[in-house]
């Protein structure tokens, strides 16, 4: 895993303890497990709490949803340099299976990263190692100014 201090931005800052996480993330549970930015991907783990079922007891699709979004925009900001990031188009989920609380590991790679924009696609996989969604995005690249 890549953590070395020279790396700076809102990505690395928060693996640093420089910022705190985002609240989203930390709602969802969001645990680094292995981030590669010369490749390009990122495996990350989520803990599906009860507190996300539907009422026939899986997790809620918009839950996965964010899980997915979550796992998808890190593989890419974790390549770019300390004044850009980048913002989500377009994520579009496909729900393959039932998700039940627990551990959901999600891995994530750029799949083209161009001058503005970039296409991302992951899944989610459930305990029991099956793929529980699958998402591809497209988000576009900025640069922070001032």
């Amino acid at each position: 895993m890549d953590t070395e201090p020279r790396r700076r931005g809102p990505f690395w800052d928060m693996l640093a303890g420089r910022v705190s996480p985002p609240a989203a993330a930390e709602t969802l549970g969001w645990e680094l497990i292995e981030v590669d930015p010369g490749q390009g991907t990122i495996e990350v783990a989520f803990k599906a709490s009860e507190r996300f079922v539907n009422p026939i007891g899986v997790i809620q699709g918009g839950f996965l949803a964010a899980m997915l979004d979550d796992t998808l925009g890190p593989a890419l900001v974790a390549t770019l340099p300390e004044d850009q990031f980048a913002v989500t188009l377009d994520l579009h989920v496909q729900y393959l299976r039932p998700a039940r609380p627990g551990r959901l590991i999600g891995r994530g790679r750029v799949v083209r990263r161009g001058r503005e924009v970039c296409f991302l696609a992951g899944e989610l996989i459930a305990p029991d190692g099956k793929t529980v969604a699958v998402a591809t995005a497209t988000a576009h690249l900025q640069t922070r100014r001032g």
